[in-house]
């Protein structure tokens, strides 16, 4: 994905008022915009932009697939907590639920998405005029839909009704920017149209150097993970739950039940999935994409979930377990819901790292009463084993969606159509079987086998930002919200139903006299 990830696209905007000599301007090096969008290369350009702020990073930027999921979603869940690394009073306020209109991170997820937006709305109108070759223009077109719509499903997950920007706006007043909130319906008929139109035109795969842009594929995939959401709460159309079951197994591979020309599967070895040397790779759908050892594109999260002191190794510990009380024990966390022959465990978490420079094991035991020789969990998932040196420079991909979260979308979506039929549970075993699990047994009722799906969920995709989506969808057997038991499980006391959607930055407000603030904030 080196034109996608490596590219940085700036349009510069230039005005002038000659009225004095030696105020003119030169125009021998300064390209308009209207001059700029010519070329394919320049369409190009313009779409990579577009992918750009999904993964651009480094030590003052954080974009939603790189560290901002984490320091600003992550973080208010109920499987992670700031580490002692993380100092940010907005990350660790809205770590505790505390935070509010005027937190950072609540501002920064709107303002990169929006950002996005953005650049997608000008490549839409400006690339249909740039005269090339047909095919490729309408693969940019469709890879710039999906794009749109990645970004506007985070928004309205998140904030819930968030205005509805599909034109490139160019306006002199400040004024003419202001844009009411359209209703999430609204929102999601976008999402939904963008994704179809994307999938009619995108290929299936791709060849070097374009490996890593959208598929065809991924588009299905992605719209059946919308299907899934809008039939959830708090939307509650259960009539998408067929749509869910039916454009999942568009992307399904017929092996699993599918009619999926796409050739996707699950990699044989968990611990394969995220090591950049298995990088997209049949598993990976889509992913944000990242680079050791070039110009700062590694992944910047890898670093904080690493303890801090170790000879050889750059660890900040920003990122930790949320720990909380089951029982007897204080230290109980997402970890121990594992069963012991679950080998995602030992891929999600490690317990101790070896030190380059002295090969010593350094972890943290815990002084628990209720567990011998018990020690904190780090999260694994970006360790890259090359780039150790350097360890913000992994080039571990940060995958959006999977071919295993794939699977779960269709046996949630079937068990809550049907119930748990026969191709319910061979979605979720297959999923079970991977991680040296057995297959669940027919017999369960469509309650537990939701309940199974859930769990499934939780311990398959932990800390790839899916769990707060999660939280906020998913019910218990009376069809009721279980977010905010959810939270106060894990001694989050002060969750309320308010909380499923972030507050409206206040900026946006102040500088928006059409928005208004939602529900309880």
């Amino acid at each position: 994905m080196k034109s996608v990830k490596y590219l940085a696209f700036a349009a510069t905007l230039f005005t002038a008022t000659a009225c004095q000599d030696f105020l003119k301007e030169s125009p021998a090096s300064f390209i308009s915009e209207d001059q700029y969008y010519k070329t394919q290369a320049d369409a190009i350009t313009a779409v990579n932009a577009v992918y750009f702020l999904l993964n651009s990073g480094g030590s003052s930027v954080q974009t939603p697939y790189n560290t901002l999921f984490n320091t600003g979603m992550n973080f208010a869940g109920d499987d992670e907590d700031p580490g002692p690394g993380a100092t940010n009073p907005d990350v660790r306020s809205l770590a505790v639920l505390a935070h509010s209109s005027t937190n950072l991170r609540v501002y920064e997820l709107w303002q990169q998405h929006y950002a996005a937006i953005k650049k997608a709305n000008v490549a839409l109108e400006k690339i249909p005029a740039i005269s090339f070759d047909a095919t490729l223009k309408n693969r940019l077109l469709g890879e710039t839909k999906f794009l749109r719509a990645l970004y506007y499903f985070n928004l309205v997950r998140l904030y819930g009704d968030v205005p509805l920007i599909t034109a490139y706006q160019k306006y002199i007043t400040a004024a003419d920017y202001a844009v009411a909130k359209s209703p999430s319906a609204e929102v999601y008929a976008q999402i939904e149209k963008d994704l179809k139109e994307a999938a009619a035109v995108l290929p299936a795969s791709y060849s070097s150097p374009d490996v890593g842009r959208v598929t065809a594929g991924a588009a299905k995939a992605l719209l059946a993970k919308v299907y899934l959401t809008k039939a959830s709460l708090p939307l509650d159309i259960a009539a998408h739950y067929a749509d869910a079951v039916k454009t999942a197994e568009e992307a399904l591979s017929p092996a699993d039940g599918g009619t999926g020309t796409y050739g996707y599967d699950l990699i044989a070895n968990y611990a394969d999935v995220f090591l950049p040397a298995a990088k997209n790779g049949k598993e990976h759908i889509f992913s944000a994409q990242f680079k050791s050892n070039s110009l700062g594109q590694g992944n910047n999260q890898n670093p904080r979930s690493i303890l801090t002191g170790i000879p050889g190794l750059t660890g900040g510990y920003a990122d930790m377990v949320r720990f909380y009380t089951v029982g007897n024990d204080k230290f109980f966390s997402v970890y121990k819901l594992y069963q012991p022959a679950d080998k995602r465990k030992r891929v999600t978490f490690v317990t101790s790292f070896v030190s380059p420079t002295n090969g010593r094991k350094y972890g943290l035991p815990i002084a628990n009463a209720a567990v011998a020789n018990d020690s904190t969990p780090f999260f694994n998932k970006t360790w890259d084993p090359n780039s150790t040196a350097v360890t913000s420079e992994s080039a571990a991909n940060v995958a959006i969606i999977r071919y295993a979260e794939l699977l779960l979308i269709h046996a949630e979506a079937e068990n809550e159509l049907n119930g748990p039929t026969a191709k319910a549970y061979k979605s979720l075993n297959r999923v079970r079987n991977r991680a040296g699990l057995p297959d669940l047994q027919p017999g369960l009722t469509k309650d537990q086998f939701r309940e199974a799906v859930y769990l499934d969920r939780r311990l398959e995709l932990v800390f790839e930002y899916h769990r707060w989506f999660d939280l906020i969808r998913q019910k218990d057997a009376a069809g009721k919200s279980t977010f905010v038991r959810n939270l106060q499980l894990v001694g989050k006391t002060n969750a309320k139903d308010f909380h499923r959607l972030y507050p409206i930055p206040q900026s946006e407000i102040d500088n928006n006299a059409k928005l208004t603030q939602n529900a309880g904030w």
